[in-house]
């Protein structure tokens, strides 16, 4: 199995998972805590659009993507900010809207464009160099902003009218934010694909956060936890000849629910045993 490192497309996928495990990590913690799973849904599903323009102009699908779903992710949080009620209608409309003209274009274009399938259900093993250079420029973008403005954002994250009160810009932040959230989505994408990117977000830090006692341990240990379910979704892939992506998210889930179901037999457990009696 080690002689499987001396392929360079062996060697950009390990690097491939480092780098994406750190945006993952940091921003698929923002995701959940903030609890912007569904807007996340919205961006990636809408991103397809972008895949759809560049190919019909003849641009790398990689930079229609990233443009298009900043531009979404944009276009929801002037529709959503004020209207938090209308906020399901909103994605909703952008996620069959973007997915719908990004297949139009893609049956308007001339060509066979067959490696577009890993857009849609991953390929890590595919992987350019060039990607990874855009995965290390996200990670460095990610570690900034959380740095930055990790104060804001933890009063953000648990009180957002407390973060108001103390001066915080929340507008500003939470655009920042969403863009983060589609350029993370849109470089996810390559390893796992559109349909599966969500699970790789949330999943990882759906576990972590219960073995963390603050934002940042949570931020790094789903960097971790994000890292080892790529890694060992590569190994089971290549053991048994599957697809790299839908195996990455199978060995996330089967994380999740190992340890969703072991939290629930443990509190069963607790409330089971006897009330000490009061002394006398």
């Amino acid at each position: 199995m080690f002689e499987l490192l001396h392929f360079d497309f062996v060697q950009n996928a390990l690097l491939a998972s480092v780098l994406i495990s750190i945006a993952c990590g940091v921003v698929g913690t923002l995701v959940v805590v903030n609890r912007m799973v569904f807007i996340s849904g919205g961006i990636a599903h809408a991103s397809y659009g972008g895949i759809g323009l560049a190919v019909y102009l003849g641009i790398p699908p990689l930079a229609g993507a990233s443009v298009f779903a900043l531009f979404v992710s944009v276009l929801i949080g002037i529709l959503t900010f004020r209207n938090r009620h209308r906020v399901d209608t909103v994605i909703g409309a952008l996620w069959a809207a973007g997915m719908s003209f990004g297949i139009i274009l893609l049956d308007i274009s001339s060509g066979y464009h067959a490696d577009l399938m890993s857009y849609l259900f991953g390929s890590i093993l595919t992987i350019p160099r060039s990607d990874l250079w855009g995965m290390l420029f996200l990670d460095i973008s990610v570690l900034l902003f959380t740095a930055v403005f990790y104060r804001q954002i933890l009063a953000l994250s648990f009180d957002p009218e407390f973060a108001t009160v103390r001066g915080v810009k929340v507008a500003l932040l939470q655009f920042l934010m969403l863009g983060l959230t589609a350029l993370t989505v849109v470089l996810t994408m390559r390893l796992v694909g559109l349909i599966l990117v969500i699970a790789l977000l949330t999943i990882p830090v759906s576990v972590c956060e219960e073995l963390a006692n603050s934002l940042g341990k949570v931020m790094a240990y789903s960097f971790l936890g994000s890292m080892f379910t790529i890694i060992s979704g590569l190994l089971v892939s290549y053991i048994y000849n599957l697809t790299s992506g839908a195996s990455i998210i199978l060995v996330a889930s089967s994380l999740y629910f190992i340890f969703a179901t072991t939290r629930l037999l443990r509190r069963r457990i607790r409330s089971s045993r006897p009330l000490p009696l009061p002394e006398a």
